[in-house]
């Protein structure tokens, strides 16, 4: 009797990138284009998202699936930045866009911690990867600098100063590891809302952004290590915006606050709130403060600053 040959399995390749925080976010005046200039700190947490590319079968396009928590909120269709990420990837290449994703969510979504473009970067690699298209990091860094602000830097992760729009990247030097806790809501807010509302908050007052004046002691707690003077230097202009859209988010700021927080801050846009602990214990009671006074849907702990996008593996014919 002779055995069955299994067929083997396309070739696939997974990558994963990290979900982020703003240490400091300053936002300057709308520009003509639309645009607000930003001066921001970010720092890659230890929350991931995964990106699984398959190779499909010639002529059959772009596919996605979405799995984990909060895939129901995930769009599946060309609106999704990692799907854009494989079109433009195709386009700028001239290889044919036949492939699978599968999104596997580890980023709370609609957040403010930038899981579309952990996705998007994730995709990039990915399918750079699986198609053998062979881009210096450099070309991905500006393709992904076209899907949107935050993708440059889900592909650098760590820490970085971001100017521009957030995608002028330069890294940040830091020592040691710093511990956090992200309380989320259910109902997440748009990013173009809050920054509506902070035009509307900040009339034609809104200062120019100067991230190395306003941002040194943040910048010397990181090199030091000091997560107390971090905690004391977070700072969020689209704070305000977010409070008025969401009154009830001053409440998750409180109970952390009242908690021993070294420092609270609305991650991003919102409404995502950010608290930073003495120690990955303490990052835990914090969110067991949240979970008990019932002010937060979800508790996400995790520690920073982590790396940027990285192939996990890879399955050739």
């Amino acid at each position: 009797m002779t055995a069955r040959l299994s067929a083997a399995p396309p070739p696939s390749v997974r990558v994963r990138a990290p979900g982020k925080v703003n240490l400091a976010l300053r936002v300057g005046p709308v520009g003509s284009d639309g645009y607000h200039p930003l001066a921001t700190i970010f720092q890659a947490v230890s929350l991931f998202e995964e990106v699984t590319a398959t190779q499909s079968a010639p002529g059959s396009g772009i596919s996605l699936t979405v799995s984990g928590p909060q895939a129901d909120a995930v769009p599946t269709d060309e609106t999704n930045l990692a799907w854009r990420a494989a079109a433009l990837l195709a386009e700028r290449t001239g290889l044919p866009a036949d492939v699978g994703l599968h999104i596997t969510k580890g980023v709370p979504v609609a957040g403010g911690m930038a899981g579309g473009s952990a996705d998007a970067a994730a995709a990039l690699l990915a399918c750079d990867t699986l198609w053998d298209a062979g881009l210096p990091r450099q070309e991905l860094v500006e393709l992904a600098a076209e899907l949107g602000a935050d993708v440059p830097f889900s592909l650098l992760g760590h820490t970085a100063v971001g100017t521009g729009r957030g995608d002028l990247l330069t890294p940040a030097m830091t020592r040691g590891e710093f511990h956090w806790c992200f309380g989320t809501q259910r109902e997440g807010l748009s990013t173009p809302s809050v920054f509506r509302r902070f035009d509307e908050l900040a009339g034609p007052s809104t200062p120019h952004v100067a991230p190395a004046a306003d941002d040194t002691e943040l910048m010397h707690a990181l090199r030091a290590g000091d997560a107390v003077a971090l905690g004391k230097a977070l700072h969020n202009d689209l704070t305000a915006p977010a409070l008025d859209l969401r009154p009830e988010l001053a409440a998750v700021l409180e109970v952390a606050t009242e908690s021993g927080a070294l420092g609270v801050v609305v991650s991003g846009s919102g409404p995502t709130v950010a608290a930073l602990g003495r120690s990955r214990q303490h990052a835990l009671a914090l969110g067991a403060a949240w979970t008990a006074a019932d002010v937060v849907d979800a508790v996400w702990c995790a520690t920073g600053p982590a790396p940027g996008t990285q192939l996990v593996t890879s399955v050739s014919r």
